[in-house]
């Protein structure tokens, strides 16, 4: 099925034909991404890293939500949200997300602005984990650093991964041993019920101290959905 993440208008039109053919949705794995692109808006006006990496799959999953809701109750299986996100999270620009300037062109960096797209997946795993929690639903929400993989993500920066692979060639994976650590969260039963958590190379791992902010994670809630609601109105 046709799904654009940058653009709201696909990700609803997306989930409405989903949810129009009625199917049971048991996992849902954000993986769409794009990385180090030179400055860009979306055709909602949203900085293009956060709008395609973070944005879009938060307005995916929240559409997708109810029927994970009604999935794990009709089925007594555990839901599965599993976010990608990547060790970049690490390396944001200095305050994590840049609520405030986050068009800015001139203080835009395309390496910094991925890292800020990363940290928002982990946050955003984090603060709908803690949400679906309180609720008693049975879905579980995590994230993960896939590894260093050489795909078309690399396309924008060709150069500079070219150079890094000659130095750093015993840490990259090929395309299914970066798949492993996303397919061991969204399925593996030893994981059932952990949720709120980071992972890589099939272990949990302590993300960022940034990424463990729980009102970080709170004011990125708020300002992605006031995002969605002013890009509705447009």
């Amino acid at each position: 099925m046709k799904l654009d993440l940058s653009s709201l208008r696909s990700i609803k039109a997306f989930a409405d034909d989903f949810k129009a053919l009625s199917l049971p949705l048991n996992i849902l794995i954000n993986n769409a991404g794009i990385m180090f692109t030179p400055f860009e808006l979306s055709q909602d006006g949203h900085e293009m890293q956060f709008a395609t990496n973070h944005l879009g799959h938060f307005y995916l999953t929240n559409l997708l939500l109810d029927t994970m809701k009604e999935t794990a109750k009709a089925s007594g299986i555990e839901g599965r949200i599993v976010n990608l996100s990547s060790i970049a999270h690490r390396y944001p620009y200095r305050k994590g997300i840049k609520f405030d300037h986050m068009n800015d062109k001139k203080s835009y960096n395309d390496k910094m602005a991925y890292g800020q797209s990363k940290l928002a997946n982990i946050l955003h795993a984090n603060e709908l984990s803690r949400r679906l929690r309180e609720e008693g639903a049975n879905i579980s929400v995590n994230s993960v650093h896939p590894g260093v993989i050489m795909t078309n993500l690399m396309r924008h920066s060709t150069l500079l991964m070219n150079i890094l692979r000659i130095f750093t060639c015993v840490i990259w994976k090929n395309v299914p041993q970066g798949a492993a650590t996303t397919c061991y969260v969204a399925l593996h039963p030893d994981l059932k019920g952990v949720s709120g958590k980071y992972f890589v190379d099939c272990n949990e791992c302590k993300p960022s101290k940034l990424a463990r902010k729980e009102a970080l994670g709170k004011k990125l809630w708020d300002f992605s959905n006031q995002l969605i609601k002013e890009s509705k109105n447009m």
